[in-house]
């Protein structure tokens, strides 16, 4: 693995006329809601506040023509949250954008690596 790899990367964002509707925080945090089943965990393994976390979430379920995460209110049956159909889809879908630009970019990314200050 070269060292480019540790000193430079690609942060890809979906942009629309109404602005960001999906980038790499926002997927990170879709990938913390599918493996911990909780807005609120994820939201912790991010170092974000719930808040926070449940902006973006309720942002993302605005933003497409389905939510892409449903949550359960807590008590005493204990809440949760997970990705829906659409939400995987869209998941895999940016997942894809970042391994395509990542590898169509692997030749620049290692020049812009190499010409900078250790």
């Amino acid at each position: 693995m070269s060292k480019f790899v540790q000193r430079t990367s690609l942060h890809i964002r979906v942009i629309t006329e109404g602005g960001v509707v999906f980038g790499w925080g926002r997927a990170d945090l879709l990938s913390h809601i599918a493996n911990t089943g909780s807005i609120a965990a994820a939201g912790r393994q991010m170092g974000m506040s719930y808040k926070r976390a449940w902006a973006l979430v309720e942002a993302l379920n605005h933003a497409f023509q389905a939510p892409l995460v449903e949550a359960a209110k807590g008590g005493a049956g204990g809440g949760g949250a997970h990705l829906t159909p659409l939400g995987l889809e869209m998941l895999a879908a940016y997942r894809e954008i970042e391994i395509v630009a990542a590898e169509a970019g692997a030749a620049a990314l290692e020049k812009i690596g190499a010409a900078l200050k250790p």
